[in-house]
């Protein structure tokens, strides 16, 4: 296996272009750049195949598979009595940092996510500020990623739904998030 590093965005637009869990950086840019070949993995003979990469930012460790940890993020909000909290921004934010805390080195997945004008995640606020007037932009705690937050709450929730499957929760985690979220507006 050899070693190269990228810069930052890159990784993130290749975190981001992952259709499975446990797909490979090497796997990602093959079917990117080299449409109908054959995966590293599906192929009869390492020796046929190119040797794998591991891929580093100069301040990240090799990129290791993601598993998705659905039901211990649904416990720990299930215990956070959401519905306590008044303004669904800080409701927002907090679901977002409970994600990111168990899906760590997957959430650069929800880098791609953008809508018609807008980019919603970010690694720097002035990123989102650059995507529309009124974005106000916020840390999702604990992490180094932005997200959008000027946004009603029915758009907040398709979001969550976004990121949510994005990280590989199934149609009924989803669902119990959203629940969890916002059961008000269901």
């Amino acid at each position: 296996m050899k070693s190269i590093e990228i810069d930052d965005d890159l990784y993130h637009f290749i975190a981001a272009n992952t259709q499975h869990i446990g797909e490979s950086a090497s796997d990602i840019l093959r079917r990117m750049v080299m449409p109908g070949s054959v995966p590293a993995n599906q192929s009869t003979s390492k020796a046929d195949t190119a040797q794998e990469v591991a891929i580093r930012t100069p301040d990240q460790s090799p990129e290791v598979s993601a598993e998705c940890h659905a039901q211990a993020v649904l416990e720990e909000l299930d215990g956070q009595q959401l519905l306590i909290i008044p303004k669904m921004v800080e409701r927002w934010l907090l679901v977002l940092s409970v994600i990111y805390k168990h899906h760590t080195s997957a959430f650069a997945k929800v880098l791609g996510m953008s809508g018609r004008n807008r980019t919603y995640f970010a690694t720097d606020k002035d990123t989102l500020l650059e995507t529309g007037s009124s974005t106000n932009p916020k840390n999702v705690p604990g992490s180094e990623y932005w997200v959008i937050t000027n946004n009603n709450t029915v758009k907040k929730i398709n979001m969550l739904k976004e990121v949510a499957q994005v990280l590989g929760f199934n149609e009924q985690e989803v669902t119990q998030l959203i629940n969890i979220f916002a059961p008000e507006h269901i």
